[in-house]
């Protein structure tokens, strides 16, 4: 962990480098005698922690821990002489605040809750893994529930209150609407080719032109359906036709 020290008194400054020397895993990246200073030298050293005063000429460091924004500012140990300002501090976001004279034991311990707060906050996400379409579709059929296989459905039409499911076996019924069985099974096997049909692609075995904007999609069993030139495009991408 890279640590810059912010402070105006020189002593100040001396006394916590050799502090710091005695804590693992930390360097000192550089030391500033004021906001200002500190603000030239942060784009160049890149620190992961200040240790900063409070009460400095000109921006006094509450004011210039609160300037300091986006996923890479600093952390922020406040070090002053000064007990009252520690509500404020908190409230800024900062990990600790720390009274001069600063023990050796005090300041080891703030900084390994820097360094705890340091390694959660670059910590990568996991990725996102998509989810998988469910394995089989719920469709009624003559009373009787039916667990379709997916690979078998030739296309979904949309009905008044739901959907038809036309399969390989034989026509099913859905209470989802299009939208959702979208959203269940997105693109490249299943496209809507109109606002009232989703078709397999696995399923698709022609394209026929109607006219200069339509086409006729032959599927599975001789089944038919009337596609825009734009989606029987989209089409033959997605099938590599």
């Amino acid at each position: 962990m890279k640590i810059l020290i912010v402070d105006d008194e020189p002593i100040a400054r001396s006394v916590l480098t050799e502090l710091l020397e005695e804590i693992p895993s930390v360097s000192v990246a550089g030391q500033a005698s004021s906001a200002t200073e500190a603000l030239s030298l942060i784009p160049r050293l890149d620190p992961d922690l200040l240790l900063l005063d409070i009460h400095m000429p000109g921006v006094d460091g509450l004011a210039f821990a609160r300037s300091l924004r986006g996923p890479r500012a600093p952390l922020v140990i406040y070090v002053t002489a000064h007990h009252t300002h520690a509500l404020e501090a908190f409230d800024s976001g900062a990990i600790d605040y720390l009274l001069k004279p600063v023990r050796a034991e005090r300041l080891a311990a703030a900084i390994t809750k820097a360094q705890a707060q340091f390694a959660g906050r670059n910590l990568k996400p996991a990725p996102i893994t998509p989810s998988e379409p469910p394995r089989r579709i719920a469709a009624r059929a003559g009373g009787e529930i039916h667990l379709l296989d997916p690979a078998d459905v030739i296309l979904f039409r949309a009905e008044p209150g739901g959907a038809m499911v036309l399969t390989t076996s034989g026509k099913f019924t859905l209470d989802s609407t299009l939208k959702s069985i979208e959203e269940k099974y997105p693109p490249p096997r299943f496209r809507r080719i109109h606002r009232a049909v989703i078709i397999n692609t696995d399923h698709l075995r022609s394209i026929t032109p109607l006219s200069s904007k339509r086409f006729l999609l032959r599927l599975t069993g001789g089944v038919e359906a009337a596609v825009s030139k734009r989606m029987a495009g989209a089409i033959r991408e997605a099938t590599r036709w």
